[in-house]
């Protein structure tokens, strides 16, 4: 592995904080959605613990509605790396009639989640669960500490938060709760597409320019997917050069025009960009407040 020992604190800091979870916890998981964010938690893992395999599993909560191109990655991924994967699948608590999926012009999978989510946790007796969430984000996810405890429902009370002073990270947790963990809460998504460029990470190909079936809604650009996206027969199918800066369900999320095709040019046109990270995300939409609201009832 090349560039083990090099000098970046946003890396230092992220691989102290996945090596404390080692440390601190029993039974710790990657929260990996296949997205850009994931998957630069799990090189930083695979250089926390190299020379010997990552030692946690991957949990993948697959609402059904992923993009193709996101799954294929990371089936990829886990074979090359050996990782053990466990997907727990949205499909499943609506067929068991836990969760009832929305119909209509807006309907996404994306708050069903929580408790498929919920369910993983419980299931597998997961205490600490790491994921790529940053604080630059969105305004929730900005108040949330590097290890945010959730109660026995999974619940998080943003009210009530342990101080971190310094870089001492407090695990304890009561019988029942688990953690969550942040290693790039303090990254930008700049610093997130600077560090994948200089560690030459490869990413699903949805991140970077292509040519796809689209439609227009609301000034966003949707993803045509007559089994998926809910599209009015009068929404006229184009087709555009286009690529995703989010990788979520793909009923909540809309990609930009965008004509960059390799790393640089993605850096370059992030650098440049006067438009959010989460601009194209529907699920943010539909309240001031509707992260935090999902992050209480035990959202990711």
């Amino acid at each position: 592995m090349n560039n083990i020992v090099k000098n970046n604190p946003l890396e230092d800091e992220a691989i102290y904080i996945i090596r404390e979870v080692a440390a601190q916890f029993e039974n710790p998981a990657i929260l990996f959605s296949g997205g850009k964010d994931s998957i630069t938690l799990v090189h930083l893992a695979k250089k926390a613990f190299y020379p010997a395999k990552i030692p946690f599993p991957l949990l993948h909560v697959d609402t059904g509605h992923n993009f193709p191109e996101t799954i294929e990655f990371r089936d990829n991924l886990v074979k090359e790396l050996g990782l053990d994967l466990r997907v727990a699948y949205v499909q499943d608590n609506i067929d068991a009639g836990i969760v009832k999926e929305e119909s209509g012009r807006y309907a996404s999978r994306n708050g069903l989640q929580i408790e498929t989510l919920l369910n993983a946790i419980e299931k597998n007796k997961f205490d600490a669960c790491i994921g790529g969430a940053r604080r630059d984000e969105e305004k929730a996810r900005a108040k949330e500490r590097i290890f945010s405890v959730r109660d026995d429902f999974g619940g998080w009370d943003e009210k009530n938060q342990r101080p971190e002073v310094f870089d001492m990270l407090n695990g304890k947790i009561d019988f029942g709760h688990n953690v969550r963990v942040f290693p790039i809460s303090n990254w930008t998504e700049l610093d997130v597409w600077s560090y994948i460029q200089s560690e030459n990470i490869p990413l699903p190909s949805i991140y970077f320019a292509h040519k796809r079936k689209v439609f227009m809604r609301d000034n966003l650009i949707w993803s045509v997917d007559d089994n998926i996206v809910f599209r009015e027969a009068e929404e006229e199918i184009l087709e555009k050069t286009v690529r995703f800066r989010t990788v979520g369900d793909m009923s909540c999320t809309a990609a930009v025009e965008s004509d960059a095709f390799t790393i640089d040019q993605v850096v370059d046109e992030i650098r440049n960009s006067n438009i959010s990270e989460r601009g194209a995300r529907i699920d943010d939409k539909r309240s001031e407040a509707a992260m935090e609201k999902r992050k209480q009832q035990g959202y990711f």
